[in-house]
């Protein structure tokens, strides 16, 4: 079972979409998309795409439909207004009929949607999307799709080819009550046609969602998925062509796998700079911030930059000691909560040109001075 499946429960005839996985054993599911309950995966049963072509939407599937398209119009029009943002067509009415709501035929009509290439929300319930890729083209497109966490870090989700005219499954579901933890979405395109003389560069788009843009988004009619859905255009300035005629792309490629290809000109290397002369470190080197930064300007530095600006200090006169062949070298650390200590004798005692070290001269620093001999 997996987040947007419907389910229909096995003591009675409510159907619903699954919201939330809680555990191994229990998931949220949105009854008839209005509220939400926990219930055990052994009370529930997956509605299979078989049954619904066979049978057709059940009474209770289609007026879930039809709520969840009210429910989420209504939602989109309160976080706009919110937003401070003016809609430009009026929410869509619950009708009697399948399929999407009339919408009025006069100036507010959404203009038809133009070929290209586009991310689709959809609503599986009133607070739950799914997400798709839409290629309203007549290329093929590969595509790699990921999103960007906090501290800009990436995570590929998801990589297919998508035909044209048609979307792709589900690559997400996200609720939009968590909309502000919603993460930037990263999309690669590569549009492809067989026997094409043409070839494209690839074209990579950033989304980040803002309430402002997502919610006058809304079309009535989305092509390729024939339903309503919050549409984001993914290719603004299409993929540039590559022209290489394919004679010349024989031979370059002849040329590469031979290795008959023309060398490319040497870099001219830069005239190496005079080797600056080595000079020895004090015997005794004070690590406190006061001695390395005597002329100030460390106000508001965080006690990791400070340990960081110790630590640097440390191994650079350790390693001008060792090349000018120094025998030992005292570092004064202070006592305070013993973190600098530490941190340099964990790195000492994992350097082999090091014969041994210890506290030096207790009764001059106490425990905050450690005596290094080297070999």
């Amino acid at each position: 079972m997996n987040i947007g499946d419907r389910v229909r429960l096995l003591t009675g005839r409510e159907e619903g979409i699954i919201t939330r996985l809680l555990s191994d054993e229990l998931v949220e599911v949105a009854i008839d998309n209005d509220f939400t309950i926990p219930v055990l995966r052994r009370e529930i049963v997956v509605v299979a795409a078989e049954e619904t072509k066979a049978f057709g939407k059940s009474a209770t599937a289609v007026a879930a439909e039809k709520k969840a398209a009210a429910s989420g119009a209504a939602m989109a029009a309160e976080a706009a207004k919110k937003a401070g943002v003016a809609t430009t067509r009026e929410a869509p009415k619950p009708t009697t009929s399948e399929g999407p709501p009339p919408l009025k035929a006069d100036k507010t009509v959404a203009p038809p949607v133009q070929k290209g290439l586009y991310l689709a929300l959809t609503h599986q319930s009133p607070e739950l999307l799914a997400l798709h890729l839409v290629n309203h083209t007549d290329r093929d497109v590969l595509f790699t799709f990921g999103e960007e966490k906090a501290g800009g870090q990436y995570r590929g989700l998801k990589s297919e080819k998508l035909e044209a005219k048609t979307a792709s499954a589900a690559l997400g579901h996200w609720h939009l009550k968590d909309f502000d933890q919603w993460p930037a979405l990263l999309v690669q395109l590569l549009p492809f046609q067989f026997n094409s003389p043409t070839a494209f560069e690839l074209l990579t788009k950033r989304i980040q969602f803002k309430a402002a843009s997502f919610y006058t988004s809304r079309q009535p009619n989305v092509p390729v998925l024939q339903r309503e859905a919050y549409l984001f255009q993914l290719d603004e300035k299409p993929a540039a062509p590559v022209n290489i005629a394919p004679e010349k792309l024989a031979e370059t490629l002849k040329a590469q796998l031979t290795g008959n290809a023309p060398a490319k000109p040497a870099a001219v290397a830069p005239a190496p700079q005079p080797a600056k002369a080595l000079v020895a470190p004090p015997h005794e080197v004070d690590l406190h911030l006061e001695a390395l930064q005597p002329e100030g300007g460390t106000e508001g530095l965080s006690n990791t930059a400070i340990l960081k600006l110790q630590l640097e200090a440390f191994e650079d006169t350790l390693s001008r000691a060792l090349a000018t062949n120094m025998h030992e070298i005292i570092y004064i650390h202070g006592s305070g909560n013993g973190t600098l200590r530490k941190e340099l004798h964990k790195l000492l005692s994992r350097n082999r040109d090091i014969k041994f070290f210890e506290d030096s001269q207790k009764e001059k620093f106490g425990y905050g001075a450690t005596l290094v001999r080297l070999k």
